[in-house]
């Protein structure tokens, strides 16, 4: 008997004959291969067997992948796949093996993209998801009031993050110098760069005890929780040691590069995590920046979430990053749609975040359940990181009253000086 809970896919295909190059990729991906074989039965088919249930044809265009037969056109077309879940289970590596595998080599397609997942409420239960996400941040940084006395709304408002600068290279005193800044600065988030992980010079161990040191002094200055994202991308077997150095120095997050440990390696740390696991994206783009090749950031944002990022990086608006807007707002839309029970993921803004972007942002998603990380926005601020970080804060402030910048920054002199930097 076949089994009625389907994974649907839609994939933007190419081929010279689209409805041949679709039943291919749905055989090579399920029961079929390219030729006959003995005990490939109707029946196993029919159980197994991967359906194309729709097929929309598109226009002739030029290839936009290369493959050994160099057809001059070939027509592009959408195809809907269903797979049988039976086929995979609920285990998130053989889904993306399935319908995301070796479908991308296949010599019919000259472009072969998944567009959308669709999952099986039993596949989405069988996952954990996020063990602290939006409530569960905001949970552990609090509501606190700054020294100056402005409260600081982490219940509700938009989070505050930035990253070390410069990315690589500081010396232990510089870090040192560079952290307690940060953290005085009462901003909610600090976090390595990815490319800073356990090098020889400054050691995650050393790292985490500066940092602790002096967030826990800030608080005692400002009041404010702030919250650190060490990054423990490395080796997947010393992955646990490095959380528990995290978590027994009193860290509240671990950061880990998600495209570049795997999802499995994502659900393992979730396993165990204690602190929250701040998502980075670095690797991705190479798998979903060309429209005709990879996995779109709306299909693979459900996987990241299941496998248990409580934050997930989704570059943002007027970033130096290749998304246009429109498609940085339909990630963020993607990554707060409801995915069974699981609870919601801080979205995280990056790249090029500036008292300029809040505005445009809050006007097109609506609400403020995000993370915004800014380097040069709050370390090049001429008042110093914390004139940045308040800065910063007036800007989303005024957004979500619907206050233009101009306005707000007349009784805001940080913001002001933000602004003149323009």
């Amino acid at each position: 008997m076949r089994d009625d809970r389907r994974v649907t896919c839609v994939y933007d295909i190419e081929a010279v004959d689209p409805a041949r190059a679709a039943a291919g990729l749905a055989g090579e991906q399920s029961s079929g291969t390219f030729v006959a074989v003995p005990g490939e039965t109707d029946a196993l088919r029919e159980r197994h067997g991967a359906e194309v249930v729709d097929l929309e044809l598109g226009e002739l265009r030029a290839p936009s992948l290369p493959t050994r037969s160099s057809p001059e056109r070939v027509r592009a077309a959408r195809a809907t796949i269903e797979f049988p879940m039976e086929n995979i289970g609920t285990d998130i590596a053989t889904l993306l093996t399935a319908v995301a595998g070796n479908l991308f080599e296949l010599g019919d397609l000259t472009a072969a993209r998944l567009r959308s997942l669709s999952l099986p409420r039993e596949f989405v239960d069988a996952h954990a998801g996020p063990a602290f996400g939006v409530p569960g941040t905001r949970r552990l940084l609090g509501t606190e009031r700054s020294a100056g006395g402005t409260s600081i709304d982490t219940a509700s408002g938009v989070l505050i993050g930035t990253i070390v600068k410069p990315n690589v290279g500081l010396a232990e005193d510089d870090f040192r110098t560079a952290v307690r800044e940060l953290a005085r600065a009462s901003i909610d988030l600090i976090k390595d760069d990815e490319l800073m992980t356990d090098p020889a010079y400054l050691p995650l161990e050393t790292r985490v005890r500066v940092a602790t040191e002096e967030i826990r002094a800030a608080e005692q200055v400002t009041g404010h929780p702030t919250m650190y994202a060490f990054n423990i991308t490395g080796d997947l077997a010393g992955l646990r040691a490095r959380h528990d150095l995290v978590v027994a120095a009193g860290g509240r997050c671990v950061m880990l590069a998600i495209p570049v440990m795997g999802l499995p390696a994502l659900q393992w740390l979730r396993s165990f995590a204690e602190v929250p696991v701040h998502g980075h994206r670095a690797g991705l783009a190479a798998q979903m920046r060309h429209p005709g090749l990879g996995v779109d950031y709306t299909a693979w944002q459900q996987l990241a979430r299941l496998a248990g990022a409580d934050h997930v990086h989704v570059s943002g608006l007027g970033s130096k990053f290749y998304e246009r807007d429109d498609e940085v707002v339909a990630n963020i839309a993607a990554l707060q749609a409801p995915l069974g029970d699981t609870v919601a993921v801080l979205p995280t803004l990056s790249s090029g975040q500036t008292v300029h972007t809040p505005g445009p942002t809050f006007d097109a998603v609506g609400n403020t359940d995000l993370l915004m990380l800014a380097g040069g926005g709050i370390a090049g601020h001429p008042g110093g990181p914390g004139a940045g970080v308040a800065s910063l804060r007036a800007a989303w402030d005024a957004a979500c009253r619907g206050e233009s910048l101009s306005d707000a920054a007349g009784a805001d002199p940080a913001l002001a000086q933000a602004l003149e930097q323009r």
